[in-house]
């Protein structure tokens, strides 16, 4: 059989670089050699890409991998048929790609940006498409796919950054009219908890609202729910399918940046602490919503479930989460039944059905 010729892209100019150079490493090296001809590009802060000449993936997280000699510089061409184009001195190497796997996470890599010029180009991709990746990458819109489909999330309330300045004050006491202390504060258009707080009181909700704005111009604003932090893994086109569904212990006041990368406090559950009940209607609820956006592929898709009652509650939609060695996706999958690799192979088989 053809080996397919497929791309992963890693790294890109957004807050979540270092993840998806922990993803990457995993991907890598976990996809099979003797199905695939892999070309690893790597996108740096600055905006450069670079074909990875060297085979050791152990150099993408630390960023060492951009001192390997061979090297290349690279690009994706828009104009289809080109597919990928390396640079050697004055010489063009084309080579055509078949698949695509944008293993970036965030802005420019999951909000539809990449999609679109990949769309453009012709080249089939793994994930959600252009306004797919950009609906779920905006958590207001989501909300608001959310409540047309009848899915129970958080109560919330939008806030432009462009506010703040000259209505703190105004706004500090909108927000505290609707809401009891502590509440949610999140970047409109990030992941990995990037720019997310949890204020307890005004001054720590002025701060919380100050660090959302260095990210995005919408800032989020939730009430707070006391509850199990559920996640559930949702594969597929047309006919989508939920993994087990698993439990996160942050440790912390929240699953924060730090809790999922860089400390060890957390504990994951698999399956999760909840009824079996309770746990069917995360599953149908997730692939409810996958369906609303019109996702391919792959999402993410996170709850909380109360301790009183097991209430279930939306949280929020990643299109492409994480891929690292102790990322929730590919474990949920594998405690459904599909190992790391085969996952993979899977992902890469939905996005050139997605473009047949």
């Amino acid at each position: 059989m053809k080996k397919l010729n497929v791309c992963v892209l890693f790294g890109g100019m957004s807050p979540e670089h270092a993840v998806s150079l922990r993803s990457a490493e995993s991907v890598l090296n976990n996809m099979s050699t003797e199905k695939y001809n892999i070309f690893p590009v790597g996108i740096t802060c600055e905006g450069d890409w670079i074909l990875y000449g060297g085979k050791d993936y152990s150099k993408l997280p630390d960023g060492s991998w951009r001192d390997e000699p061979s090297n290349r510089r690279a690009a994706i061409s828009p104009v289809r048929g080109q597919g990928l184009l390396t640079f050697e001195g004055d010489c063009v190497v084309r080579e055509m790609i078949d698949v695509v796997f944008p293993v970036l996470h965030g802005e420019n890599g999951e909000d539809g940006t990449m999609q679109g010029l990949l769309q453009m180009a012709g080249i089939p991709y793994v994930g959600p498409h252009v306004a797919q990746s950009a609906v779920s990458m905006d958590k207001t819109l989501t909300k608001l796919v959310a409540d047309n489909t009848g899915i129970p999330q958080a109560a919330w309330i939008l806030v432009r950054s462009g506010e703040l300045e000259h209505k703190m004050e105004e706004i500090l006491g909108h927000i505290e009219g609707r809401f009891a202390y502590p509440v949610f504060v999140k970047p409109a258009g990030t992941g990995s908890s990037v720019g997310v707080s949890k204020a307890a009181d005004r001054e720590a909700l002025r701060d919380a609202l100050l660090g959302a704005a260095v990210y995005d111009n919408k800032i989020l604003v939730e009430e707070f729910i006391h509850g199990r932090e559920i996640e559930v893994a949702v594969l597929g086109n047309e006919n989508p399918v939920a993994s087990i569904c698993g439990e996160i212990d942050s440790g912390a006041e929240f699953y924060d940046y730090d809790a999922k990368y860089v400390t060890d406090t957390s504990v994951a559950y698999i399956p999760a602490r909840i009824s079996e009940e309770t746990a069917e209607q995360v599953r149908e609820l997730a692939v409810r919503l996958y369906n609303a956006i019109g996702c391919t592929g792959l999402s993410r898709v996170d709850f909380f479930v109360t301790y009183e009652g097991e209430r279930v509650v939306f949280n929020e939609i990643n299109t492409m989460p994480g891929f690292t060695s102790i990322s929730m996706y590919p474990k949920l999958f594998a405690a459904s039944g599909i190992p790391y690799d085969q996952l993979i192979d899977k992902l890469l088989e939905l996005a050139l059905e997605a473009f047949s």
